[in-house]
């Protein structure tokens, strides 16, 4: 009887261990960032304001961005349309529009397939420094004419 029990408890043990193993393991796309946040620091008006969003696809099933969405008209994202395929990287370029004089805080929120995280938050910062008034005459946006 105590070799049947023993047996048992086994068995039963496997099971639990297998599907527990089993649990773990998680199918589809995942997106991995190299980071979500990127800070400008201070930066000059008019000065580039694009920045990269380095990212993987970590999971075992080709990942698809489907949209990305700026927080306002000043913040640009532009993604990857094809599918990118597990282990492939690809990245979200973001462009803020640096005329505003003063501090920001803006985001973009990515839409895709991934399992782990299907709505993502990318976030900008930094300040944003006056150009020197030199005089010189201005285009129709109010950009130093060239």
């Amino acid at each position: 009887m105590k070799k049947v029990l023993f047996i048992f408890s086994m068995a039963l043990t496997g099971l639990f261990m297998s599907n527990a193993a089993f649990a773990q393991v998680e199918s589809g796309a995942q997106i991995t960032f190299e980071k979500d946040v990127h800070d400008y620091g201070t930066i000059k008006q008019y000065g580039n304001g694009t920045v990269e969003f380095k990212f993987t696809n970590t999971g075992n099933a080709p990942l698809l961005i489907s949209d990305a969405k700026g927080s306002c008209g000043c913040t640009v994202p532009e993604w990857p349309k094809e599918p990118i395929a597990p282990g492939a990287s690809g990245s979200i370029k973001v462009k803020y529009d640096t005329k505003r004089v003063g501090p920001f805080g803006k985001s973009v929120t990515l839409q895709s397939n991934a399992t782990n995280e299907p709505t993502k938050t990318l976030r900008i910062r930094g300040t944003v420094e006056a150009a020197p008034q030199t005089g010189a005459p201005v285009n129709n946006s109010g950009a130093p004419a060239n």
